[in-house]
């Protein structure tokens, strides 16, 4: 094994050196440090504990001085041969038909190890370590891997320790399997890798003679933002013969696509031959000095530069993590103001106050309209009624003498009145029923029953207001005035006849002219007696229709009466409904008013305690990305 090392790397020290770069913490911290720590309980105060975690085991890992590099690239890439060949031994598994199953460290120890340990480093047992051939440790894994299931591998990792000047320098590298295709795929299983390998450094290997494809250096820009100092390795230059030409494109697609790594092309070929030949020139173009020279570089840069970078990274993607749920909390919260249970109450209480304004004027409105046609058509009905009475009357009395039918009459104009009062105010209850459900239809349905339990009755003394008509102060035909009238008629017929006859020389009272009178004094007689009834037909008619009159200007006022009480009760109770249901709604607006209320005050509380810690994380983002411009 002590021929492992040769060339510019050749190791010349003591077995265990000490690691320059370390360096005890005095009173005062770095101020990258100082940074890390109010991320951690940053993290912490948000409820991330297992966030914090991590980044206590970085915070442990930048305080280490030794440069730990995850070496990651697709299959068949050459990164395995590129850390064989930067150790100048074959530790790392290679070969088209085998390759990386596990990850492999590699690191600084005083004599060679090998060993397959399940689990974590710093937490493995004795009974977790399985030690391997020291002298052939590639090998050895891959024979002890043939012997276990695949499904095993996921918590095994080798270790390899050689004493090798560059490793005791406190360099580590990491072998990992190849990545997966896929983007998300191959950034989470860096990221995984990186965080159990507890890497500082990323290094992607990747073919000098093809073009980094689209996914690559989507890859690479996110491999950027997860640790500093990235370095891509194109290895295989002794394969591709314009593979200047072909780095250097990569380098301005790298530079376009904004990735801030280092690119460092390789030979791993030559680099082999260079050590076995001694050959300086040839291992100075294998690209492997410069490879070395910069992980050197970066090495005395981690305490420092280095850690103040990644801190700077740490702090950004943290800070981004965290912000985005409290985002989330704000637009949340800007979506609950627009649907709010308490303002949706509000709303609806408002909505139902401006409703129950409408009802009000509706069901005022259809009450006056209602009442005011149940006035004009109550008077109509009675007018029309009272008149079909009257013109019964009239019937009857011009074909009857009032003296000998009034007897009859009188009773049945009693009753025809009193039937027409009932049948019109039967008929004014119905509408008062009508109009109690025609103004209670205007209330919303969902107020549900708001109808009167009763109406106001009509008027039940009836018979009072309907009263007796006695009879009229006829003119009678007497014995005495017949007597008279025709006497005063056959006057004229006795002159009239005794002076024909006195011309045939008889006297003027004969047989003739006697007849003569006689026929013209019953004439009198019939003439007077119709003249009488006619007289006393239209006396009783102007009596009945004077009696129907007032009984219809009576009843007439008491429908009007009646309709105005109806009315009153109506318009009491549904004013009492209106005040009800508005005491109600105003009770629910100011409880939905009160609510609304605090819930806005408790979201705007939160809202201002999100705002302020959403400030607080982007001071200390602005702190961490201000570590990148500090002074080295």
């Amino acid at each position: 094994m002590e021929s492992w090392e040769t060339g510019p790397t050749a190791y010349a020290g003591p077995a265990s050196p000490v690691r320059p770069g370390r360096t005890e913490l005095g009173a005062l911290s770095p101020l990258w440090l100082d940074v890390l720590d109010a991320t951690i309980r940053t993290c912490t105060e948000h409820g991330r504990p297992e966030l914090a975690g991590r980044l206590w085991q970085r915070r442990t890992q930048l305080l280490d001085p030794s440069l730990r590099v995850l070496v990651v690239g697709r299959e068949r890439q050459g990164k395995s041969q590129l850390i064989n060949a930067l150790i100048n031994a074959p530790v790392c598994v290679t070969g088209d038909d085998r390759g990386t199953a596990v990850p492999t460290v590699v690191r600084h120890a005083a004599r060679p190890t090998a060993e397959l340990i399940r689990g974590d480093e710093a937490g493995a047992g004795p009974h977790d370590r399985l030690a391997l051939a020291a002298d052939r440790p590639a090998e050895a894994l891959t024979e002890t891997l043939a012997d276990m299931a695949p499904g095993s591998f996921e918590r095994l990792h080798a270790e390899v320790g050689l004493p090798r000047e560059l490793l005791a320098a406190g360099l580590a590298l990491i072998d990992t399997p190849p990545l997966p295709w896929e983007q998300g795929a191959a950034v989470g299983r860096v990221r995984e890798l990186a965080d159990t390998g507890r890497a500082d450094v990323l290094l992607f290997a990747c073919e000098a003679g093809r073009e980094l494809a689209g996914a690559e250096l989507a890859v690479l820009a996110e491999l950027s933002a997860l640790r500093p100092g990235l370095v891509v390795a194109f290895t295989k230059t002794d394969y591709a013969p314009d593979w200047r030409r072909d780095v250097e494109a990569n380098r301005m697609r790298l530079v376009q696509a904004g990735v801030p790594a280092t690119v460092v092309p390789t030979s791993a070929a030559l680099r082999a031959h260079a050590a076995r030949t001694g050959d300086h020139a040839l291992n100075g173009e294998s690209g492997f000095p410069q490879l070395i020279t910069l992980l050197r570089t970066l090495i005395a840069a981690k305490p420092d530069r280095l850690s103040r970078a990644a801190v700077a990274l740490i702090g950004r993607a943290v800070t981004d993590e965290l912000a985005v749920p409290l985002r989330e909390s704000v637009a949340a919260q800007r979506a609950e103001t627009a649907h709010s249970d308490a303002a949706a109450r509000l709303h609806e209480a408002q909505q139902r106050m401006d409703g129950l304004r409408k009802c009000t004027t509706r069901w005022q409105s259809r009450l006056a309209d209602e009442v005011g046609d149940l006035m004009s058509d109550i008077e109509h009905d009675l007018r029309e009624r009272t008149r079909a009475v009257i013109a019964r009357s009239d019937e009857i009395f011009t074909e009857s003498d009032p003296l000998r039918v009034w007897d009859e009459f009188e009773p049945w104009l009693r009753d025809a009145l009193l039937e027409t009062a009932r049948t019109s105010l039967g008929w004014l209850s119905e509408r008062a029923a009508w109009l109690a459900r025609s103004v209670a239809a205007e209330f919303p349905p969902e107020l549900g029953q708001v109808l009167p339990s009763w109406v106001p009755a009509v008027p039940g003394d009836l018979p009072d207001r309907v009263t007796d008509l006695g009879s009229p102060p006829v003119e009678r035909f007497t014995l005495s005035q017949k007597v008279f009238t025709g006497l005063r008629g056959s006057y004229g017929g006795v002159l009239m006849f005794g002076l024909a006859t006195s011309l045939t020389g008889m006297s003027l009272i004969n047989p003739i002219s006697l007849s003569g009178g006689a026929l013209f004094g019953g004439k009198s007689i019939r003439e007077e007696g119709r003249s009488l009834l006619k007289r006393r037909q239209a006396t009783a008619r102007a009596a009945v229709q004077r009696h129907v009159d007032e009984i219809y200007i009576g009843m007439a006022k008491d429908a009007k009466d009646s309709v105005r009480r109806i009315q009153r009760a109506l318009r009491d109770h549904f004013t009492a409904v209106t005040e009800d249901l508005q005491d109600a709604i105003v009770e629910s607006l100011r409880t939905a008013k009160a609510a609304a209320d605090q819930e806005a005050s408790a979201r705007e509380t939160r809202a201002r305690r999100v705002e302020q810690e959403l400030i607080r994380l982007a001071g200390l983002q602005k702190q961490s990305l201000a570590l990148l411009q500090a002074p080295a």
